[in-house]
């Protein structure tokens, strides 16, 4: 039987693991120190909250956008309300459709870098669906489930096609928050390519069912991305938090 100074030492022992087995963010300086975070279809903001907490443990501030999901301009009005409350230059990240968001909102004075993840790239006025097409149909695109003007993925496709490399526990709690999308939310065009203007960062998933792996290799290098490629599902800002967090800091401008 355990007795009390037996079960002190192994609390402590598994207290240190914990805390030596979270990453540790070296302390640096850097040129920009917000970071506004940009959710994608089917989730909400709180798919984020794994890279804001190691981008606060890096001394960033980091905030997350919750998009309403029912239009282009919808969701650009709701990221420019969060970029007027930063306090200086930012790095704009977006994940998935938010890509579209942060094309467009990225023309905004306080943004310095943008962070694609996963994400969609378009050009000023692209037919974005139609590009999409000449890649082959990621399986996710099947499981989509419409009702009322609105659609979400089903519980299948969100498992398999969205989640795949997630604890099946985590993809289940995210499959019940997922933000429900407007019909007609992807027919929106920007009228703005600000990774035109702005230095740009792409994290590729290699293994994404949602949007096939070869298109965003090609937006990446359409727009003369810093690239990095993880092995992971859509969710790699959930994961590869780590990988992604780094990729925001290094957008960020880290100088020691």
């Amino acid at each position: 039987m355990m007795n009390r100074r037996m079960f002190t030492a192994a609390l402590a022992a598994g207290v240190a693991t914990s805390v030596f087995a979270r990453p540790v963010f070296a302390q640096a300086s850097y040129k920009i120190r917000n970071v506004v975070l940009v959710h994608g279809a089917y989730a909400d903001g709180s798919c984020w909250l794994d890279v804001i907490t190691r981008l606060q443990a890096a001394g960033l501030n980091a905030m997350a956008v919750q998009n309403p999901l029912t239009s282009l301009a919808d969701d650009v009005a709701a990221t420019n309300r969060i970029l007027d409350l930063q306090d200086g230059p930012t790095v704009l990240v977006g994940h998935s459709w938010a890509g579209m968001v942060i094309s467009e909102a990225g023309v905004h004075p306080k943004v310095a870098s943008l962070v694609y993840i996963a994400a969609r790239a378009p050009d000023a006025g692209e037919d974005f669906a139609a590009l999409a097409a000449k890649f082959p149909t990621p399986p996710a695109s099947a499981g989509l489930v419409k009702a009322n003007g609105f659609a979400q993925l089903s519980e299948e496709a969100f498992l398999r096609d969205f989640a795949g490399d997630l604890d099946p526990t985590r993809a289940h709690a995210l499959y019940a928050v997922q933000g429900r999308v407007s019909t007609s939310l992807f027919a929106g065009r920007t009228t703005h390519a600000a990774w035109r203007e702005k230095p740009s960062y792409y994290a590729v998933s290699t293994e994404d069912r949602t949007i096939n792996p070869d298109f965003e290799r090609f937006l990446a290098k359409r727009m003369n991305a810093k690239t990095i490629e993880l092995k992971a599902s859509h969710l790699s800002l959930i994961s590869q938090s780590d990988a992604v967090a780094n990729l925001i800091l290094e957008a960020a401008g880290k100088t020691a």
